[in-house]
C-alpha cells in the first residue's frame, strides 16, 4: 500500500519529511502513517498539472474516454479489497463500504459515456449579421478537496468528470481517510492516466495547502465537498482570483411522513435516508417530520429496526452500524442528543455513548424533541433520528424550510399530487418522493441556500469542468 504523495506520476515524500498517522475508528489504533503534503508540495503538484495539462485537453476524448472505462473495471475487479480499506480507515459497516465502493466505480462508467459528449452549437444570429458557434473547452487545472465520510466516491465524482473534460488534478483527500485515494491514484495510474495529470496531496494541512494552491494563477477550479463554514472560507479565497468554483455543502434534511403514507415503506425508507453509512453523510435525513396522527406508530417501528441494528468494527461481516469516524464526531452527536433530552426528548432507542474503545454511538430514536433544539439546526453526522410531529400540509413544508440548508429532502404520501406539489414546494435541490435514496451518478446532486452552488454528476456534472467559447464568424 502506497503511502507517499503521488506528484507526476510518481510516490514521492513530503518535501518536510512529514508524516501522519491514520487511525482505525473501531480501536483507535493507528494503521499507517502518510506523507503529510505542505505548500511546496501543493505548488509543485499545480506545476505536474500544469504541465500535464495541454496534452491531456488535446487527447481525443474516446481515448480519455477509455481510460476512464478502464479505471472502473479495475475498481470493479478490486471492490472487496478498497471496500476492507474504506472500512479500516473509516469505520463504516463492510456492506457500506462495498455499497460506495460500486457507487465510486460508476462515476467513472458515466463519464466515460459522457466523455464524448461535450457538445456545442452552432446557429445562426437573429438578426441574421453572423453565425454563433459555440464549443466547450476544459476549464484547467482543478484543486479537488474531498471529505472522509465517502473517501471513494466523493474523489471519483469529481476526478471522472474532471478527466472526461480534458482537465488536470490535483486532488487534497481528508486527512481522516487519505488512504482510499492513494489506492485511487494506483488505480488511475494502471488504467492509463498520464503523469500529471492526476495528482493527490495528503495533508494534515488541508486550509494551508488549499490557499496555496488557490492563490496561484493557474489553478482555475475549485471542487469542494465538506462542511459550510469552511466553504464560505473557500469561496472568499476563490474570488481572490476569481476561480470557477463548485460546493457541495452541509445538509439538515427533511423526512416527512403524512398519514396517508405507507408507514412501512416509510420506516423502509427511513432507514436508508437516515442509517446508510451510519449516517455519516450529508444526504441523510436528519429531522423527522411526522404528521400527528401517525407519528406514535412510526416511532415505534422506525425504533425497532434501528434498536436491531448490530453495531461494531466496520470491518466485521456481521456488523450493519460501524464505529464514528473520529473522536470529535462522536462527541458531538452525544452533545447534541445530551442537549435534546435535557430539552425534554424522549430516546424510545439507544439515547447515551457506550463505554470502550472506538468511537461508537448507539443507533437512536428521539421523540417529544422541543422545536428550537439544536439537534433540529445542526448536521447531525450520525445514527439519529429526532421525530416531531406536525398537522396539515403547509406545517409541514414550513418546518421542512425552516433551516438555513437545502441539499436533499425526503417525502413520504401515497397521493402523488400532494407528493409533488410539497416536493415543489421544499426549498432543496434534491427531493426523494417515497424514496430513502437519491444519489445517482447519472443524476445532477447538489442543493440550493447554504448547501452548495453547481452540480456534480449527470451531464451537468461534466459541464461544470468545461466553459463555453462563443466565435462569431459569417460563411
Amino acid at each position: 500500500m502506497e503511502t507517499d504523495l503521488f506528484i507526476a506520476g510518481k510516490w514521492v515524500p513530503a518535501s518536510a519529511g512529514g508524516r501522519f498517522d491514520v487511525l482505525d475508528p473501531a480501536t483507535g489504533d493507528v494503521i499507517a502513517s502518510v506523507a503529510d503534503g505542505g505548500e511546496a508540495d501543493a505548488i509543485t503538484a499545480v506545476d505536474a498539472a500544469a504541465a500535464a495539462g495541454p496534452a491531456w485537453a488535446q487527447t481525443p476524448p474516446r481515448v480519455r474516454s477509455e481510460v476512464l472505462r478502464r479505471a472502473f473495471e479495475l475498481m470493479t475487479d478490486r471492490a472487496s479489497e478498497l471496500a476492507t480499506l474504506i472500512s479500516q480507515e473509516n469505520g463504516k459497516a463492510l456492506t457500506d463500504a462495498k455499497g460506495e465502493v460500486t457507487y465510486a466505480a460508476e462515476f467513472f462508467r458515466w463519464f466515460a459515456e459522457e466523455a464524448v459528449r461535450a457538445d456545442g452549437a452552432v446557429a445562426t444570429a437573429p438578426s441574421g449579421a453572423n453565425r454563433i458557434l459555440v464549443t466547450r473547452q476544459p476549464v484547467g487545472v482543478c484543486v479537488l478537496v474531498t471529505p472522509w465520510n465517502f473517501p471513494a466516491a466523493m474523489a471519483t465524482r469529481k476526478i471522472g468528470p474532471a478527466l472526461a473534460a480534458g482537465c488536470t488534478v490535483i486532488l487534497k483527500p481528508a486527512s481522516d481517510t487519505p488512504l482510499t485515494a492513494l489506492a485511487m491514484a494506483a488505480i488511475l495510474a494502471e488504467a492509463g492516466v498520464p503523469e500529471g495529470v492526476v495528482n493527490v496531496l495528503p495533508s494534515r494541512g488541508s486550509g494551508t495547502v488549499v490557499s496555496a494552491m488557490l492563490r496561484d494563477s493557474r489553478v482555475r477550479k475549485l471542487s469542494f465537498t465538506g462542511s459550510t463554514e469552511v466553504g464560505r472560507i473557500l469561496l472568499a479565497q476563490a474570488a481572490e482570483n476569481v476561480v470557477n468554483t463548485s460546493m457541495e455543502l452541509g445538509g439538515n434534511a427533511p423526512f416527512v411522513v403524512f398519514a396517508d403514507a405507507d408507514l412501512d415503506a416509510a420506516v423502509d425508507g427511513a432507514m436508508i435516508a437516515k442509517m446508510r453509512n451510519g449516517g455519516e453523510a450529508c444526504t441523510a435525513a436528519n429531522r423527522f417530520f411526522v404528521e400527528s396522527n401517525v407519528a406514535e406508530e412510526f416511532s415505534r417501528k422506525l425504533a425497532q429496526r434501528m434498536s436491531a441494528l448490530v453495531v461494531g468494527p466496520g470491518t466485521d461481516a456481521k456488523t450493519q452500524v460501524g464505529p464514528l469516524v473520529n473522536e470529535d464526531t462522536v462527541a458531538k452527536v452525544d452533545s447534541l442528543v445530551k442537549s435534546a433530552l435535557d430539552g425534554g426528548a424522549k430516546a424510545v432507542t439507544g439515547g447515551s455513548r457506550p463505554d470502550g474503545p472506538g468511537f461508537y454511538y448507539p443507533p437512536t430514536v428521539l421523540t417529544g424533541v422541543a422545536a428550537d433544539a439544536p439537534i433540529l439546526r445542526e448536521e447531525i453526522f450520525g445514527p439519529v433520528a429526532p421525530i416531531v410531529t406536525f398537522s396539515g400540509e403547509q406545517e409541514a413544508v414550513r418546518l421542512a424550510n425552516d433551516t438555513e440548508y437545502g441539499l436533499v429532502a425526503y417525502v413520504y404520501t401515497q397521493d402523488l399530487a400532494r407528493g409533488l406539489r410539497v416536493s415543489e414546494a421544499i426549498e432543496a435541490g434534491m427531493v426523494g418522493l417515497n424514496r430513502g435514496l437519491v444519489s445517482d451518478p447519472a443524476a445532477p446532486f447538489g442543493g440550493v441556500k447554504q448547501s452548495g452552488i453547481g452540480r456534480e454528476g449527470g451531464h451537468e456534472g461534466l459541464l461544470e469542468y468545461l466553459e463555453s467559447k462563443y466565435i462569431a464568424l459569417n460563411w
